[in-house]
């Protein structure tokens, strides 16, 4: 018997280049620039019904391993990294009912800017378009935008409260029916319908209003991940889906019910916000073939143990270069990815370094779901119904045809088939389809 239907979105990490030494990578160390694999992924993802692509973004060249940029250029560790906006305009004109979703930080556009890029595409989209607000997690970015360093974590936060009010005021400086569009009168666009906004905060101000039109979702979706305490307040407040990663199906049901708290007590719907899960599957033809995968990632991370930790610690603004391997972890505190460092170290208890980054680096983020497609989608299934909904955030870590094919040719057809995805899009718009079930 079906459960109940459950969102499917696709989180694209990494640069296209970080899979290049893979078997069945193809030659995309030669061709990455033309975006062809990312344009290959998002009709993949189509086909498949999901409702969006998240296109996860950094603006700098890690160097928090031995003060060096050597580790991560010699092994295309998050770089390099094409704009995502740009990506997202070719993904757009690819597909026709997937949600596209860039990334874009606050520190590094300004208000204005994010509302006309991201206005533009849900125009150009037909109503697809959505954004993945963050706030940064390294001073190496800020350095680039000519600051010293990020701001203090709480301090990202108050001023993303700034930001996205003038965001949504420029996405409603259009009111409905401003543009008229009349042949006999002449008239294309009744002006007393078009306002300026005239927000000036603390950090940010803009006069508007957006000179680049109304949108067809009246404003975009908007992705947040919500780790720590004013991550998940801001989701509470702002977000139309959210990316969570907790560990483990008591922490994944625990976060949901308490997002969806917040929601209620900020005066929100809770089923208006899909809280979707991080999960990186395993999907194979046979058990065997599933458990010589889970072996080969174990020696792969046993064996590179500075990779490891120099893209832990790149996540999290760390350098534990100098770290000593086979010793119980000290005390780590960062102004980077904050949940991040602390699900490493709640899950890293008793451990040394060595041990708890292997075990970090060779888990599935929220949960393990290893096998065939019909026992990934079985243990899917149970998970979503523990949980209550509303959905999974599907990642590889290295992108190419075959990784994205295990999933949306060998998993999502016996999803479809159980009947806990969809099989037809409903909808022409993201969020239409984000609250269709």
């Amino acid at each position: 018997m079906a459960g109940k239907p459950f969102h499917l979105a696709w989180f694209l990490q990494g640069s296209s280049i970080a899979g290049w030494g893979d078997p069945f990578a193809g030659n995309i160390a030669r061709d990455w620039m033309s975006a062809g694999a990312f344009l290959d992924l998002a009709r993949a993802m189509e086909r498949a019904c999901f409702d969006y692509v998240l296109i996860e973004d950094s603006i700098y060249v890690g160097e928090n391993w031995k003060n060096s940029r050597e580790i991560f250029l010699a092994n295309g560790m998050c770089a390099p990294r094409q704009e995502p906006s740009v990506v997202a305009t070719l993904m757009a004109a690819a597909t026709t009912r997937l949600g596209i979703v860039p990334t874009l930080s606050t520190f590094a556009y300004h208000p204005y800017l994010t509302s006309r890029i991201v206005g533009s595409l849900d125009q150009i989209s037909g109503g697809r378009g959505g954004w993945n607000m963050v706030t940064g997690s390294s001073d190496l970015s800020a350095m680039n935008f000519g600051m010293d360093a990020l701001p203090e974590h709480d301090a990202r936060y108050l001023m993303a409260e700034e930001y996205i009010q003038i965001c949504k005021g420029l996405w409603g400086s259009w009111e409905p029916g401003a543009i008229v569009a009349d042949r006999d009168s002449g008239l294309l666009i009744d002006h007393t319908k078009v306002h300026t906004i005239d927000f000036k905060g603390e950090y940010y101000a803009s006069r508007g209003p957006l000179n680049s039109g109304p949108l067809p979702q009246g404003r975009p979706v908007i992705a947040q991940a919500g780790g720590s305490k004013m991550g998940k307040a801001f989701a509470a407040r702002h977000a139309d889906t959210i990316v969570a990663a907790p560990r483990g199906v008591a922490a994944m049901k625990k976060y949901r019910d308490d997002i969806r708290a917040e929601m209620m007590a900020a005066g929100r719907d809770p089923d208006d916000c899909k809280v979707l899960f991080l999960l990186q599957p395993i999907v194979t033809e046979t058990k065997a073939e599933a458990a010589e995968k889970i072996a080969m990632r174990r020696e792969f991370s046993e064996k590179n143990i500075d990779r490891m930790l120099a893209r832990f610690g790149w996540s999290t603004n760390l350098d534990l270069s100098d770290c000593d391997l086979d010793a119980p972890i000290g005390e780590l505190t960062t102004n980077g990815h904050q949940s991040s460092l602390a699900q490493f170290l709640d899950n890293s208890k008793g451990k040394t370094l060595r041990q708890a980054i292997v075990d970090h680096t060779t888990k599935g983020y929220c949960v393990d779901v290893v096998g065939t497609p019909d026992t990934c989608a079985g243990m899917m299934a149970e998970i979503m119904e523990e949980i209550g909904g509303d959905g999974f955030l599907i990642e590889q870590p290295n992108v190419h045809r075959k990784a994205i094919a295990s999933i949306t040719d060998g998993l999502v057809p016996e999803l479809m088939h159980r009947g806990l995805t969809r099989k037809a899009y409903a909808h022409e718009q993201l969020r239409d389809n984000l609250l269709d079930f």
